[in-house]
């Protein structure tokens, strides 16, 4: 499958170990950046060594020169040392970084053979088309390439495919014995957006939900994972469109309180978007049915059935364009501070919550004020 090309090279370079001094592990999907992790720790870690020969560390917090010392310096513990680096976006900030990225070319061109330095740039997103990709992730992309491209193997950690995403879940349920009819396997990848990551956690659950049967059903996935996940999501936007921020509060907790709580603080903010996303088509395209609903919305970014009244009904709520685009503001504001190693997620998550059921302030007018055709 193209969409875990990348991946797999790099899994297979850790298992045999012919390893680039330095790699840079670009993208934020966390499913592919934990199988790259994974690899390493069973590959070239052993578990008796784990405390003396794996490092994780930040750039927020540590020089890049101590990073580089330390990898140089041989372990008196351990055969073998991996550092993995978080932070790569502190090296593209204000101001000048040519001895940093320097240093590292330096390091690879001279490197100790019994160390990894694996880099992660989870501050942009690779989607599975590159050609689609933003145009700030563009730059930031290129930008890594110019600077260390030359000397790092560069892993693309890319959104998959919609169609690698189904024949992934079928084949995974089939490996553990369990069959997946493709229209469940079809709806559920459609359903999360295609978040690997959210999708094998599904997975799981639907394997243990469907016990012995040994077989995923559509209307499984409607009970497990729509039910589950997107009715709470749908309440929650209902309240915040009705500007009820005690009621959109509650949801919210009830939801960071069951399933993986605050570390799925970033497959909440995804959904989220895309339903903000798919309002403003719906108001902007005057839907009124869900008849209609089906024509203006195409594969992979559509409503499940069981909200699909639900929502046309909430984006009718919003009066302006400016409300619903201030909303994706917000949302893609609190990401960026999410995907910034945040205290605390939960926080975050609040006041994005409080702020999108809040009225919006006065804003000088243009084309966002334009009244919404009623």
């Amino acid at each position: 499958m193209r969409s875990f090309a990348p991946t797999e090279r790099f899994v297979s370079d850790v298992k045999t170990r012919k390893l680039k001094p330095a790699y840079v592990l670009v993208g934020d999907e966390a499913f592919f950046r934990k199988q790259c992790r994974e690899a390493v720790l069973k590959h070239l870690v052993p578990p008796e060594l784990r405390d003396f020969s794996f490092y994780e560390m930040d750039l927020a917090e540590s020089e890049l020169m101590e990073v580089l010392d330390r990898a140089r310096t041989p372990s008196l513990m351990a055969p073998f040392q991996v550092f993995f680096v978080r932070g790569l976006k502190q090296l593209y900030g204000r101001g000048s970084h040519q001895d940093e990225f320097k240093a590292i070319e330096d390091y690879c061109a001279n490197p100790n053979p019994d160390a990894l330095i694996v880099f992660v740039a989870d501050h942009l997103s690779l989607p599975a088309d590159l050609r689609r990709m933003d145009m700030q992730d563009k730059d930031r992309f290129e930008r890594i390439r110019e600077t260390l491209g030359g000397c790092c193997g560069i892993v693309e950690l890319a959104r998959v495919e919609e169609g690698d995403a189904v024949r992934w879940t079928v084949e995974n349920a089939g490996a553990q014995g369990v069959k997946v009819d493709i229209d469940a396997a079809r709806e559920m990848v459609d359903a999360l957006g295609g978040d690997l990551m959210m999708i094998a956690n599904e997975l799981e659950k639907l394997i243990l939900y469907v016990g012995e049967k040994k077989r995923i059903v559509l209307g499984d996935v409607e009970t497990m994972v729509l039910s589950a996940k997107q009715r709470s999501l749908y309440e929650l936007t209902d309240a915040i469109s009705e500007k009820d921020r005690a009621k959109a509060l509650g949801i919210l907790e009830a939801m960071l309180s069951t399933g993986d709580g605050d570390e799925a603080a970033i497959g909440h903010l995804y959904m989220l978007a895309k339903t903000y996303r798919q309002m403003l088509v719906i108001a902007e395209k005057r839907v009124r049915d869900s008849r209609a609903l089906w024509q203006v919305l195409w594969q992979g970014f559509r409503v499940p059935p069981f909200a699909a009244e639900q929502v046309i009904a909430q984006a009718r709520r919003f009066k302006s364009r400016s409300e619903l685009t201030r909303g994706l503001r917000l949302i893609a504001r609190a990401d960026l501070a999410l995907r910034s190693n945040p205290p605390s997620k939960r926080f975050i998550l609040e006041k994005l919550v409080l702020d999108l059921a809040s009225e919006a302030p006065a804003v000088v007018a243009g084309w966002e004020q334009q009244e919404l055709p009623v």
